[in-house]
């Protein structure tokens, strides 16, 4: 008597024996992801992991014209045998968000993943931070990843394939930073855990896996400037971790291509936080 396998317990065969490939579950060739926050930094570099991996990539960012750095990251696209493009929008546009990646989608026929890394910061302490400034912090933290969040599954939903989409948080969405007064920052990133597991958690009917990721203290240009004012941080921030140093952005690129590919295919509602143990400790 045979016995037919039990489809709510057996696994999909995403990665079968015997490929003559190497690791073909993190290959994202074929796949349309969106960046936003990619003009520069840490979005920047991102976006060039997705490239090598194989991806199609759209870059959103509010900066009028691309970068430097952007432009040679695009010339490398040639050799990769892929895409990178540009779109100027502020992701507190709800309106412009949703018609220019309605407009990607269609012009793709397909939109399979987002890494959501726009975001701004501000020092202030609790007793002198204005509700104006609050307010502009969330917008942009909060507000504007949800609003793209929910433009980009709405086109994943239509055109039925699934995809992931991959919020970035930080080690401040789960601890304080010591000798860091940034008390809305330090909420907006919380709010962003949250809110992708309540994000998975209604959209996994859909195949749309949402996940965060929580980098620790990393050395972008914007990290420096306040090294600049700070000194003494420098030498502080990277005690405070069980590494003893603080992090680059290129450290986040094998995170990411995880998080949008195959690899973590049996992943949603998780906070995927690198931090050298920052948080640990």
């Amino acid at each position: 008597m045979s016995i037919e396998p039990d489809i709510h317990t057996t696994p999909p065969q995403l990665f079968p024996l015997g490929q003559t490939t190497r690791m073909s579950d993190f290959s994202l060739t074929d796949k349309v992801a969106l960046v936003t926050g990619a003009g520069r930094g840490l979005g920047l570099t991102l976006t060039e992991a997705l490239l090598e991996a194989g991806a199609k990539v759209y870059a959103l960012d509010y900066l009028k014209e691309p970068t430097l750095e952007f432009i040679d990251v695009q010339q490398r696209t040639k050799i990769l045998g892929t895409e990178l493009q540009y779109r100027c929008i502020d992701v507190r546009n709800t309106e412009l968000l949703n018609a220019v990646i309605e407009d990607i989608a269609n012009h793709e026929g397909r939109l399979d993943g987002l890494v959501a890394a726009a975001a701004i910061q501000q020092e202030t302490s609790a007793l002198e931070y204005s509700a104006n400034d609050s307010n502009a912090l969330l917008e942009v933290n909060v507000t504007g990843v949800f609003m793209t969040a929910q433009a980009v599954a709405k086109q994943m939903i239509r055109f039925g394939n699934g995809g992931s989409i991959a919020l970035v948080a930080s080690m401040s969405g789960t601890v304080v930073n010591r000798g860091l007064i940034c008390p809305i920052y330090n909420a907006s990133k919380a709010a962003v855990i949250q809110l992708a597991r309540n994000l998975a958690a209604e959209w996994g009917q859909y195949k749309i896996r949402v996940n965060t990721l929580s980098p620790g203290y990393t050395l972008t240009s914007m990290l420096e400037m306040l090294f600049v004012e700070y000194p003494e941080r420098r030498e502080q921030f990277a005690k405070e971790n069980m590494l003893g140093r603080l992090s680059h952005p290129e450290e986040y690129r094998g995170a990411t291509v995880f998080l949008l590919s195959n690899a973590s295919s049996f992943m949603t509602g998780s906070d995927l936080r690198i931090d050298g143990g920052h948080a640990a400790w």
